[in-house]
């Protein structure tokens, strides 16, 4: 028994380890056919031959360490530059999946406790508590809705473009019914259970021609140009800055060369995340010498940079996307709501700052929290534009980043350096083509050591800067689309299809009584 118990244990690791491969940037999304099915298969055998609640849960931990582990190794890197960091690199590669991986097992747990004796009441339960877990896992505890298994549909646009209606939530939790639908094959009692397996194939298809026809109105549709560019920035300064002593009027000289300002015309400059660390967004003014000759009237400049304030006796830090006119007088300015555990604050700092610890991005204390999400709007003279900032992974939250929809651009501004040369870039990236299609607006995404981008509202990259090259990308013209519906309901659609997955498990599971 013990020893079916280690191959089993070792086959649901080597699983998640081979589902990390449908993700960016492999995309081999045709392996969850074998890994989910095979998945939900030795559930359905375990729970046919042991109720022990115990080893169900973990079965369903170890699907899940072998998926993050393999998927989320990159986090340690960020660990790398600076040596007061590196002891924790061990328990970072062990410790996250394995908390990560906690949410599967629970999944897992409850599908033994509620398990119905049909098999597709069985199988519709299956996906709706993996899907609602996934669910919980970016929302609680600040969230981290990363690697959702809808990641691995990022390069079929096609098909994707359906969470314009249902969104990436539902659309996962329909990618888990699809890809555990092939388990069918070996556990089917009827026909029932293969025509399941069908219609879950046929609507996939039915995706794929909605985004066909999507994509093709959108290509007939005439361009309007706008009367101004938006230059988007791509840097490749080193992530080292923060940690020593550079020259800042080495870095602004770059981006001033990177972004080639013309005299004559009129342009909006997207620079990066954090790309000056030691100025603050106040002190950017006594740099002006370096902007005088080259920016003029016809040009603003946003970026992203700290912002220091003072409340109640307490300096407070604040990453901040602020955008300047040609003189670098502020004109509006945005403070990221959504911050990084241990990358931009420290939980619980009273006692873990006691114990030694600190936030890896910076060296003094942990940022502080934004008010809300305000849309820029920037009327100047030669501009009239709205702009959604998102600051680095709050472009993550799906459903969760605008309740008004009155904006033109979302705006993306990243520091990818901490990711290191790996898979994390790419990864991060490709939030920007889901977030494009579900709000139906262009995302232009500023990275330093990153990849930046222009994302059409159909999720196609128009213009591109790769990984770790300098450069930039303009948008010089739009082809406006009707908002989205799940612009307009956002995760209620969520709500709605778990509604629907309960109906079906007690439909089936009636149809078997009877």
């Amino acid at each position: 028994m013990k020893k079916k118990i280690y191959i089993e244990s070792i086959i649901l690791i080597l699983l998640g380890f081979f589902s990390s491969l449908s993700l960016p940037p492999f995309n081999y999304f045709l392996i969850n056919f074998l890994t989910f099915s095979a998945v939900y298969i030795l559930l359905v055998k375990i729970f046919e031959t042991s109720k022990n609640k115990k080893l169900f849960f973990l079965y369903g931990w170890l699907f899940g360490f072998g998926y993050f582990t393999s998927n989320l190794y990159w986090i340690s890197i960020s660990l790398t530059f600076d040596e007061s960091f590196k002891f924790l690199i061990p328990i970072t590669i062990i410790l996250i999946p394995a908390f990560l991986a906690l949410f599967y097992g629970f999944a897992s747990f409850l599908f033994l406790i509620l398990k119905p004796k049909k098999n597709l009441s069985s199988f519709f339960l299956f996906s709706l508590l993996f899907g609602t877990i996934e669910f919980i896992r970016g929302t609680i505890l600040t969230g981290f809705p990363w690697n959702l298994i809808a990641y691995s549909f990022s390069n079929q646009i096609e098909i994707l473009n359906i969470i314009s209606i249902i969104g990436t939530y539902t659309f996962n939790i329909f990618c888990i019914s699809l890809f555990a639908s092939t388990s069918f094959l070996i556990l089917r009692d009827s026909k029932k259970e293969i025509i399941v397996c069908i219609l879950f194939l046929t609507t996939t298809l039915f995706f794929y021609f909605f985004g066909s026809q999507r994509l093709e109105k959108f290509n007939n549709m005439e361009a309007n140009k706008l009367n101004y560019k938006i230059r988007v920035i791509s840097s490749n300064v080193s992530i080292d800055r923060f940690y020593e002593d550079t020259d800042p009027i080495s870095v602004i000289n770059d981006l001033i060369k990177i972004s080639s300002p013309p005299n004559n015309e009129k342009i909006i400059f997207i620079w990066p995340e954090g790309i000056l660390p030691d100025i603050s967004k106040d002190q950017l003014k006594e740099y002006k010498f370096l902007f005088e000759n080259e920016f003029n009237e016809n040009h603003i400049l946003s970026i992203g940079i700290n912002d220091i304030k003072k409340e109640d006796q307490t300096i407070k830090y604040f990453n901040s996307f602020t955008v300047y006119d040609h003189n670098l007088e502020i004109l509006k300015s945005y403070n990221k709501v959504n911050l990084v555990p241990f990358g931009e604050f420290l939980p619980f700092e009273n006692i873990l700052g006691h114990m030694g610890l600190k936030t890896i991005t910076n060296n003094y204390q942990s940022y502080s929290r934004g008010y809300t999400r305000n849309i820029i709007e920037v009327n100047k003279k030669n501009f009239s534009v709205r702009l959604l900032p998102l600051i680095c992974y709050e472009i993550i939250y799906t459903g969760n980043i605008f309740d008004n929809s009155d904006f033109d651009f979302i705006i993306n501004i990243s520091e990818d350096g901490w990711f290191g040369q790996s898979i994390g870039p790419h990864q991060h990236f490709v939030h920007s083509i889901y977030r494009a299609i579900e709000s139906g607006k262009y995302v232009l995404r500023s990275a330093n050591n990153g990849i930046t981008a222009i994302v059409n509202p159909l999720g196609i990259v128009e213009k591109l800067v790769d990984l770790n090259q300098s450069g930039y990308v303009d948008l010089t013209e739009t082809k406006k689309i009707k908002s989205t519906i799940f612009s307009k309901y956002k995760n209620k659609i969520f709500v709605f299809t778990i509604f629907l997955y309960i109906f079906l498990i007690f439909l089936f599971n009636r149809t078997y009584n009877e």
